[in-house]
């Protein structure tokens, strides 16, 4: 089946099995393998991404689902010499060790944020509880998150100072 999902804000087109995942779509015909498999049950969140703007576990949605959709992954959210918020809250507060499980984590609080620019440490923790970390204890990275929404915060308001001095 013929599909056109917009993938970081690059249109790509693939003909693919119609049983098929969106996460092996997103890694195996895209390239993309920030994006993690983990369990293929839905339960610890490593597949994570934005399909038209809110989070979805990759291994619950099928690629023929995504035609003619918007879907952000890891791949999409910062580079490594412009990070995302979140990313570099992730690397300054230590929210990682194997990583496995960070690119679905950092999806996962970008809707947070995207929702609730100032979560509470319960709402965080209660917003990842289908995310799965098997080395960090969830400490540091509730502690990534509220870094990042710090940060997100004072870089609006910064733009919005600029927008009224033009």
């Amino acid at each position: 089946m013929n599909i056109t999902v917009n993938v970081n804000g690059l249109p790509y087109t693939r003909d693919v099995e119609p049983r098929t995942l969106l996460v092996h779509f997103l890694r195996e015909d895209l390239g993309l393998t920030g994006t993690h498999v983990g369990c293929d049950t839905s339960q610890c969140g490593a597949c994570t991404v934005h399909l038209n703007g809110d989070a979805v576990k990759s291994c619950t949605v099928l690629a023929v689902q995504a035609d003619g959709m918007e879907v952000l992954t890891i791949e999409g959210m910062g580079t490594p010499a412009d990070l995302h918020p979140l990313q570099a809250g992730f690397w300054e507060k230590h929210g990682l060790q194997c990583g496995f499980c960070t690119p679905g984590m950092i999806m996962s609080a970008a809707e947070l944020l995207k929702h609730n620019p100032h979560p509470s440490e319960e709402e965080i923790r209660h917003h990842l509880e289908g995310n799965y970390c098997r080395c960090t204890g969830y400490h540091n990275i509730v502690l990534a998150v509220e870094h990042a929404a710090q940060a997100i915060r004072e870089a609006t308001a910064a733009a919005g100072e600029q927008a009224a001095d033009d």
